[in-house]
């Protein structure tokens, strides 16, 4: 028997890391704090009390959701509990539009749910080979927040300040751009178990944006994880040509036919596929 779809708190972050490794997904102890901290986690647990199903819905106002994390126990898989679970977030996301990033394996049970492929995101992963030359970026500060936070709201469409202001604490770098004297650009880099993901980054053109991931990326020792949106090719082939080649890719979905909010021709990476 299996227990009604509820809320979860932190106290749960050793199930879910189990539960993902169950699904031989690596138990990402860092980003599931994020995730705690920022979003909705729901989850549901079988009679013994083990937990064998989670989602998590993060809200940006009442415009915008992101789902992720939909994850169902190996010895509960095709019993419908994964579709349960997508509906759960949907009914508590309401009215907004809701996106999430899409394996080949779980594609067909979104798109049974109404969600449309909008876009595609390539994983690309490898030790850097930076180029020679200056930073064009800089350490951003803490008086830098409040434009950074402006600008993140701008490019998305939405305020994201809950998740912006925690991305100091989150990030081991976040570096800013300025174009006459205001912060055009920004972008972090956080570590992975495996890797350093360089993300969010947000750019006034593909030139600055390069120039963030190059200073990010040169501070970094071992292989970095950049998630490309498929709208900046210019950019895919930039990071094939510093020896961070695509390894694997997923589909942007959206749920009906609503287009995503924001001025995403800066949009180049998302702080983690589960954010945007």
């Amino acid at each position: 028997m299996i227990d009604r779809i509820q809320p979860l708190t932190l106290d749960a972050l050793p199930d879910c890391l189990a539960l993902a490794q169950d699904r031989e997904w690596l138990p990402e102890e860092h980003k599931w704090r994020l995730l705690f901290d920022v979003g909705a986690v729901y989850g549901v647990r079988d009679e013994a009390g083990d937990l064998v199903g989670t989602t998590i819905l993060t809200r940006y106002g009442t415009q915008l959701a992101a789902i992720s994390m939909v994850l169902v126990a190996a010895r509960y898989g095709g019993r419908g509990l994964g579709r349960q679970l997508m509906q759960h977030a949907l009914a508590e996301a309401g009215d907004a539009t809701v996106f999430l990033n899409a394996t080949e394996y779980g594609r067909p049970l979104y798109e049974r749910l109404g969600f449309v492929s909008v876009g595609t995101t390539y994983t690309h992963v490898g030790q850097f080979e930076p180029s020679a030359g200056p930073a064009g970026s800089r350490p951003a500060v803490p008086s830098d927040l409040p434009a950074i936070r402006t600008l993140d709201a701008e490019v998305n469409g939405v305020d994201r300040s809950h998740l912006v202001q925690r991305l100091p604490g989150f990030a081991e770098q976040l570096r800013v751009v300025e174009r006459a004297g205001v912060v055009s650009g920004y972008a972090g880099a956080w570590r992975n178990i495996d890797n350093v993901l360089i993300g969010p980054v947000l750019a006034e053109n593909l030139s600055d944006a390069k120039t963030l991931i190059a200073d990010l990326a040169a501070t970094v020792s071992g292989p970095v994880r950049l998630d490309l949106d498929d709208r900046h090719p210019q950019l895919r082939e930039w990071a094939t040509q510093h020896a961070v080649p695509v390894r694997n890719s997923t589909a942007v979905m959206v749920n009906g036919a609503r287009p995503l909010p924001g001025d995403r021709g800066r949009w180049f990476i998302p702080v983690m596929q589960a954010l945007g």
